[in-house]
């Protein structure tokens, strides 16, 4: 089903706001936050946000991250993120249970190792892993003592623990492993029980992996470029996907979709400023 037929040329970042019960969404190339009916246009790459309270939320951008607040549309840069380099953009992200948000940077024609995956936090950002290709799936169990994260072109979903203040206290280690497979891991969420949901580029599904890693279902969807899930929806059993046209050909390339589920999600965390 689609939830918006505006056709993105990369989408990305679907976040349910659990307090407006709203989802946003960005088109990166596109340079747009989107939301059903609305979008709001930006002078550089957009890629992922969290929500601050009601009526703000945390974006990223190419140089920076922002306060943005969705009434009136107004944003004020709060910290940079690699802000003196030109050829590289944000792309995924998302906040943890701490209250910390995680952002990955990329290339901006996805050089080799060009980015970084990022943790802000309480007014501090940190890199956390450098010599990133293709920042993906930054999702978090729900106990908030495991985050995921994956350099796309590696097809290697990867795990590391996490302190009670959020940050990584060990090596991070492989979870699902996709290198054998023609699956290419984009963004990525986990619901309520820990199951991880991948959005996998090129193979037009979201693929469910159990906490051990295993294989549970996929779902589905129109569009070949498949590349963020997120849960939403009254009882959090909406499972929403963004996708990307770049490249394509077709009415449903670029659009965001949604199915029902039997799946329930988390409440997306709040980033603590």
């Amino acid at each position: 089903m689609i939830h918006d037929a505006t056709q993105c040329q990369l989408g990305e970042g679907p976040l349910w706001h659990p307090t407006r019960n709203q989802l946003f969404w960005f088109d990166i190339l596109g340079q747009r936050l989107h939301t059903k009916g609305q979008n709001w246009q930006f002078d550089t790459y957009v890629s992922a946000a969290g929500w601050v309270d009601d009526t703000t939320l945390l974006i990223a951008s190419a140089g920076a991250l922002h306060r943005f607040d969705i009434e009136t549309g107004d944003h004020s840069e709060i910290y940079p993120l690699e802000a003196q380099n030109s050829k590289t953009r944000s792309n995924d992200g998302r906040a943890d249970p701490q209250g910390g948000f995680w952002i990955g940077t990329m290339g901006i024609e996805a050089e080799d190792k060009a980015g970084a995956i990022y943790r802000y936090y309480k007014g501090e950002l940190r890199q956390l892993y450098p010599d990133i290709t293709i920042s993906n799936a930054i999702c978090f169990a729900p106990d908030g003592k495991t985050a995921y994260f994956t350099d796309t072109p590696t097809q290697k979903i990867m795990r590391v623990s996490l302190d009670k203040d959020g940050w990584p206290n060990t090596e991070a280690t492989v979870h699902i492993d996709l290198s054998q497979t023609d699956f290419r891991p984009d963004g990525a969420v986990v619901d309520a029980t820990g199951n991880l949901w991948n959005a996998q580029w090129g193979a037009s599904r979201v693929a469910g992996y159990a906490p051990d890693g295993s294989f549970i279902k996929a779902h589905a969807f129109p569009a070949k470029q498949t590349s963020c899930p997120a849960f939403g929806g009254p009882d959090l059993q909406t499972l929403f996907c963004t996708s990307a046209a770049v490249g394509l050909t077709g009415d449903d390339e670029g659009q965001t979709f949604q199915t029902q589920t039997t799946t329930t999600g988390q409440t997306e965390h709040r980033v603590i400023l």
